[in-house]
């Protein structure tokens, strides 16, 4: 993508925002905000735009240049899209099957066969596209849940193993034989099938991740597993393998080991060390950045953005490019959760594509740019605003009222890139802007693999951070709710989730009091049995921690006495609480209300007796939460930004 992509066909803004010059954002674009009635409104996709995976270059019936592409937006993946190469005209094609739930997988691995057909597997789903009939041609439900590698062996048959417990399947397109053998190998944790080969006897290999690495080698005919490595050859990360030219399948305990390689053959395998001669066999592959670029007639997709809808395709034989525009449909990116911004705008941040967005509540705009990554917390403090951002673990600082500046690790920027907490945070639950006015605490889980994050703690004066692990908080714990308490203290409320792809350890979450000078827990307890996640917390007008623990169960806890004085089991009468990877499930009003948002309504809480009312029933599913701003309690549900303007 461009360093300064447009939020809409090249339209750049350079006009004044409403509180100061937020050049290097795309124009902002009236969405005429739609009143549902019973004082919600919905006020448009945040980012209407979708994502692309397994991008590749062929040809279709006629033989005319044509791009295969899967489109993901909020929903998962929803169709398949086909541009014809040379006329830039498209036709979108709908998945094959029905889903069971709103919201489906993403496609993250494909293969475009040595007979021009193109295969995926997701939403359990196992699919063939054929681009001369311009149809699926086959669906068949798999094991579960989404393919992360897939090839083609000697024989043309296509195979893919799954995420999370190493399903496997195959299929043979002359026969049309489809054969699912289920999960071949079980462990405590999600595995990530990254890489998958064949050798030329037929035996079929694939190395996995994250907590423990491993290579699995299966025999189609007796249907026997072998497990390569030995507990000792293990490594935290991904193994890989690939076939090479000359029949046999290479690999490594870990991928970019460099000097750790095997040769596996017919199921057996022997240690090599280095290994500098690689031959890969030519296949069309690859997980979600699969971009394949050559057509058969030499012509090379060079660019294809999405956002833009512009394809542009080059001839290294005349040295000439073609643009051409498409189209296609989207109902927009998830978003991840919203804030008030302290120049009175709604911000926040989407995933797939990652972009940042920034609402206009007086113009009903909305600006759009693009990310550095996923903004999962968000969290405002004096005239600053602050993103927690997936996959770095990285805080960032946003200064509203001076101009935009696509961000920069090392460089003058804004949002100015503060520091990473990686590995210890790499997917960011939580910022809390401390009252001192001056620290910034961001709280997380750990890098693919880990058990256990910790908490990061920003000085703004200083410019220094601190990085607690969670043998410093709470062992192989990660902290999913902070608020301050009174005379320099934090309360925060775990989570048993390891990171992604870790090993779970933990049996009960917990709550702890940590003091904030000598970054030491004081107190801590698992004060619910059996609770894996206190998702929430706040602290309420009469002094107590209200909290949700598990998005179903309130408590009200006393941070003096350390005692919890009032729980309810909310899911019966009101459903569940939202559950984003930072919820923000509770929300202040004008005068201090307490307000909670459940995915069917908002609830609100009386001090003293904390009796829940339900003000309203939503109209739309709240998936994530957000923030108040002049009346109005904002939220999002699915790829829209929502309001509720309160009574």
């Amino acid at each position: 993508m461009p360093s300064k992509p447009a939020f809409n066909r090249g339209q750049k803004f350079t006009a004044l925002s409403w509180l100061g010059i937020f050049l290097g954002l795309s124009l902002a674009i009236p969405v005429a905000s739609q009143d549902l009635g019973n004082g919600f409104f919905d006020h448009g996709a945040a980012s209407p735009v979708s994502s692309q995976r397994g991008t590749v270059a062929t040809v279709d019936g006629n033989g005319r240049n044509v791009v295969l592409l899967w489109l993901f937006d909020h929903r998962g993946g929803y169709a398949l899209l086909m541009i014809d190469a040379g006329t830039g005209k498209s036709e979108q094609f709908p998945i094959p099957f029905a889903l069971d739930v709103p919201y489906g997988d993403v496609p993250y691995s494909s293969i475009l066969s040595s007979k021009n057909k193109f295969y995926t597997l997701f939403n359990d789903h196992f699919t063939e596209f054929d681009p001369v009939k311009r149809a699926f041609t086959f669906s068949k439900e798999a094991t579960p849940k989404m393919a992360m590698g897939m090839t083609e062996d000697d024989h043309g048959v296509i195979w893919a193993v799954t995420y999370p417990n190493s399903g496997l399947v195959s299929f043979n397109p002359e026969t049309r034989q489809f054969r699912d053998y289920g999960s071949l190998y079980k462990q405590n944790w999600r595995q990530y099938p990254g890489s998958l080969a064949t050798d030329n006897a037929g035996w079929v290999y694939f190395g996995l991740g994250n907590t423990a690495s491993q290579i699995i080698a299966f025999d189609p005919a007796s249907k026997k597993v072998k497990i390569m490595l030995s507990e000792t050859e293990r490594k935290r990360g991904a193994a890989y393998v690939y076939r090479d030219l000359d029949g046999k399948v290479y690999g490594e305990s870990l991928r970019n080991s460099k000097d750790d390689w095997y040769e596996f053959y017919k199921g057996n395998g022997r240690k090599l060390g280095k290994h500098d001669h690689l031959s890969p066999k030519p296949i069309i592959t690859g997980s979600q950045n699969l971009f394949y670029r050559d057509f058969p007639d030499g012509r090379k997709i060079k660019a294809l953005d999405l956002l833009e809808r512009k394809l542009v395709v080059e001839d290294p034989k005349t040295n000439t490019e073609k643009k051409v525009s498409f189209e296609y449909t989207s109902d927009g990116a998830i978003v991840m959760g919203v804030g008030t911004a302290p120049d009175n705008t709604i911000a926040g941040g989407t995933t797939f594509p990652m972009r940042f967005f920034n609402y206009n509540p007086k113009t009903d705009k909305i600006a759009n740019v693009e990310a550095i990554g996923q903004f999962n917390a968000v969290a405002r403090q004096g005239d600053r605003f602050y993103f927690g951002v997936y996959p770095q673990g990285a805080l960032l600082e946003w200064n509203p009222l001076k101009p935009w500046v696509d961000t920069k690790k090392g460089a003058d920027t804004n949002p100015q890139f503060l520091t990473s907490a990686n590995p210890v945070i790499h997917r960011p639950f939580r910022i809390l802007a401390y009252p001192d006015g001056k620290t910034i605490i961001m709280s997380g889980t750990p890098e693919y693999g880990y058990t256990g994050g910790g908490l990061l703690f920003w000085d703004r004066e200083k410019k220094t951070q601190t990085v607690l692990p969670d043998s410093a908080v709470i062992l192989d714990q990660s902290t999913l709710s902070m608020v301050a308490l009174p005379e320099g203290k934090l309360l925060g409320g775990t989570t048993t989730e390891p990171g992604t792809g870790g090993e779970k350890k933990a049996t009960e979450a917990e709550l702890y009091i940590m003091d904030m000078a000598s970054k030491r827990v004081e107190w801590h307890k698992a004060v619910f049995p059996g609770v894996q996640g206190y998702s929430d917390m706040c602290v309420g007008p009469d002094g107590l921690v209200y909290g949700i623990t598990d998005f179903k169960k309130f408590f009200v806890f006393d941070p003096v006495k350390r005692v919890v004085v009032h729980e309810q089991d909310v899911e019966a009468d009101f459903g569940r609480t939202t559950a984003a990877q930072s919820p923000r499930i509770f929300v202040f009003g004008l005068n201090g209300e307490v307000y909670l948002l459940f995915v069917n309504g908002i609830v609100r809480v009386e001090p003293g007796s904390f009796r829940m009312t339900l003000v309203a029933k939503s109209p739309v599913p709240i998936n994530a939460g957000g923030d108040y701003l002049d009346g109005r309690i904002y939220f999002v549900s699915g790829s829209h930004l929502y309001s509720y303007r309160l009574k």
